[in-house]
């Protein structure tokens, strides 16, 4: 992507959830938003909130990569053609974290947004 970027995406983590946004760099407000706390996901949560022996976290991969994949569709829904990543706060999360965020990355390309500064993360 050349000059200033347009649209910063940020994942918010927690134990029970994972929440991507994309923001206007200029005004700062959220384009898109997509979250593990939404409808679709109550079910698994809801599952996995009963389950003895309890987990830690209430979120994994392949969450994280259907949020990537609903997050894709609201951006190219609204036009949005790329976006990029803060990379020094990704590569400042733990290792396991980014393993589990990366294919949140990688469902948002496939539905055909660039997200810059994730194949940065791979190595």
């Amino acid at each position: 992507m050349e000059g200033p970027p347009h649209h910063l995406l940020r994942l918010v983590l927690s134990c029970r959830r994972i929440t991507a946004q994309v923001t206007s760099v200029r005004t700062e407000s959220i384009v898109a938003m997509a979250s593990s706390s939404e409808n679709e996901f109550i079910a698994e949560y809801r599952a996995k909130l009963h389950r003895f022996p309890r987990s830690v976290n209430f979120w994994d991969a392949k969450i994280a990569s259907r949020v990537g994949e609903k997050l894709g569709i609201r951006l190219r829904e609204i036009g949005v053609a790329d976006v990029e990543i803060d990379l020094h706060e990704e590569l400042s999360r733990p290792v396991h974290l980014r393993r589990m965020v990366m294919p949140l990355f990688h469902s948002v390309r496939r539905v055909g947004v660039s997200v810059s500064g994730a194949d940065k993360l791979d190595s």
